[in-house]
């Protein structure tokens, strides 16, 4: 192997840390203009801070001008294989790992990315080859040797590939992915009843996983009868709420049809272990690992519809929404999970700023399907959003009345439907509608703050409306918006010591919040401290509030809260019972 002659990147980072520091994001884009030759050092820190803000487009592209510039770099070449890995592109990637198990043949990541597209291929004995050297830590361990299990399979040899799962040692969360795999393995050799016993132990030691208890369903469809199957996802839809998934297997099974088996080649059962475990990664917070994984249990399997989903719900999550919109159109139009993927894309298009694309793919979903409230209720939320509030009210209506009788899953569309109108100024409907969700659910902590707090604003129920402010209080103790929700009512009641008490507590929940450091602000004001209210108004102004809002604060930080048209107190403060906090409903 040829000795790099350029300096290594450890000692790039510290020469250059200060430097670095001091220009930030225009030194981390130089290498992006067309004028401007790249450099060693200035690709290298453009590729960190592109990475530390998780603009893995950035990165690839910084990564590869390094790599042009330090081709024998290791640390180089690791860096921009795992780069391209992560953003899908995976010949790109293959190629890249080649390179790097030159350099370092027992690189897990770059023998896992190897022994994928050998199995993509089907050379199963060579992916066998590169597994046997990715295996590392209790995920690497049981990745290795799942996939392992499906290439023996594919060499024909289900027995061989059953023992090496039933070998492995490990955790007690292991049982049920080596049950299920074991299982799925032996059903696609043709070894029905073995396979049965191992699908029913998965769908046991793991009653909440949606595949374990699918296969297994879907197992008891073929081999026992449809009604039993049918049983199996009736208890699931109670647990799950109408998943298309589950509700599409229904519909099969009570038109007296089998369903087919759940993966049915290598390639898929192997794509399976895949998702499954990235999906287990990005819960457990893993996100880098689960896009790695994920991207190689889409690339084995294209017609993987839960990969694309939990793909783009991990984008999302990541604040990316332009790689969510491109991962939801990958879902396959045959897909149950497909109109869940055009909502989603919807959503994801207004969180670039293309509203009225979102609205006019949400308004033709709801043209399309007629029957479900799903898309009205997501255009419902992105008009929220804009602050369109009667044309979100419209929208949460339509929804309400697909709804023949409402029950408590259905609380926050009310709830929304309800603040869509107040703040349209439609109060009878928007009181009628937070009623009908507080009867829902009537514990919900933001329904009694809302209505409460609409009720002592206008000065109606007064009594009862503080009530249920505290008592979402005492539901939410650490909900910095509801305890500011109570501060405000004591405020605008001219009660304005207790208003103090509860507002600074609202702020050391959320000291970022400009309209609560606001509200402080002119609570300290009324108590006679002039230079805290100054204070809290420079820091709410400082926090970037709504423009609206910036306005009225400046006013106050130069002329002061009794000439800034300040919110004069509720007429019915004194006939308020001044309980104590503790006398709350609970």
């Amino acid at each position: 192997m040829k000795i790099s002659r350029s300096p290594s990147l450890a000692v790039l980072a510290t020469a250059f840390a200060v430097t670095f520091q001091a220009v930030g994001p225009a030194m981390a884009r130089t290498d992006l203009r067309d004028d401007v030759e790249p450099t060693v050092s200035g690709s290298y820190l453009a590729a960190r801070f592109a990475s530390s803000e998780r603009d893995n487009d950035a990165a690839v592209t910084h990564l590869r001008n390094l790599l042009k510039l330090d081709a024998d770099n290791p640390e180089v070449v690791e860096r921009t294989f795992i780069a391209t890995l992560v953003d899908g592109q995976m010949n790109d990637a293959v190629a890249l790992a080649r390179r790097l198990v030159e350099i370092d043949s027992n690189n897990r990541l770059a023998r896992l990315t190897l022994g994928v597209n050998a199995m993509r291929k089907k050379h199963y004995r060579t992916a066998r080859s590169n597994l046997a050297l990715s295996v590392s830590g209790p995920i690497g361990d049981l990745t290795a040797t799942l996939l392992a299990g499906w290439s023996f399979l594919g060499s024909g040899q289900p027995k061989n590939a059953v023992t090496v799962i039933e070998r492995l040692k490990g955790p007690e969360w292991y049982a049920g992915l080596k049950a299920l795999n074991a299982g799925l393995i032996l059903q696609v050799a043709g070894k029905d009843k073995q396979a049965g016993k191992l699908l029913r132990q998965a769908a046991e030691l793991d009653p909440n996983s949606l595949r374990a208890v699918e296969a297994y369903a879907r197992w008891v469809s073929r081999n026992e009868a449809p009604e039993a199957a049918l049983a199996i996802f009736n208890a699931l839809d109670s647990r799950l709420q109408r998943h298309p998934m589950v509700k599409q297997q229904k519909a099969t099974l009570e038109s007296g049809k089998p369903l087919p088996a759940l993966v049915n080649t290598p390639q898929e059962g192997a794509a399976q272990v895949l998702y499954d475990l990235g999906t287990l990664l990005a819960r457990q917070g893993g996100e880098d690992l689960a896009l790695v994984y994920l991207q190689l249990a889409t690339w084995l399997n294209p017609d993987h519809p839960f990969g694309y989903l939990t793909l783009a719900e991990l984008y999302e999550q990541l604040k990316q929404p332009e790689k969510a919109i491109a991962a939801y159109r990958l879902v396959p139009a045959s897909s149950p999970m497909k109109r869940d993927a055009e909502i989603q894309l919807a959503v994801n298009l207004d969180a670039t700023d293309n509203f009225d694309e979102a609205q006019e793919h949400l308004k033709a979903l709801v043209t399309t399907q007629q029957s479900e409230p799903d898309a009205l209720i997501a255009l419902g939320r992105i008009q929220q959003g804009r602050k369109k509030f009667a044309d979100c009210a419209q929208s949460y209506a339509s929804a309400i009345k697909l709804i023949t009788t409402p029950g408590q899953s259905n609380w926050p569309l009310f709830y929304l439907h309800g603040i869509c109108n107040e703040r349209a100024e439609n109060w009878p409907i928007a009181e009628t509608s937070l009623k009908k969700a507080l009867e829902l659910e009537p514990d919900q902590p933001h329904v009694l703050n809302y209505l409460g707090y609409s009720w002592v604003d206008q000065g109606i129920h007064l009594d009862e409306g503080l009530g249920m402010i505290r008592k979402a209080v005492a539901l939410r103790p650490d909900d910095g918006p509801i305890v500011d929700s109570l501060g405000w009512a004591y405020y605008r009641l001219g009660r304005y010591q207790e208003a103090v008490k509860e507002l600074e507590h609202a702020v050391e929940l959320m000291p970022q919040d400009p309209v609560i450091n606001d509200h402080l602000g002119d609570a300290y004001w009324k108590v006679g401290r002039k230079l805290e209210a100054g204070f809290q108004w420079n820091h709410a102004r400082d926090l970037k509030p709504e423009p609206d809002d910036l306005e009225k604060i400046e006013k106050k930080i130069r002329l002061g809260l009794d000439a800034a048209e300040a919110p004069a107190p509720i007429k019915k403060a004194e006939d308020v019972k001044k309980t104590d906090d503790s006398s709350a409903p609970q």
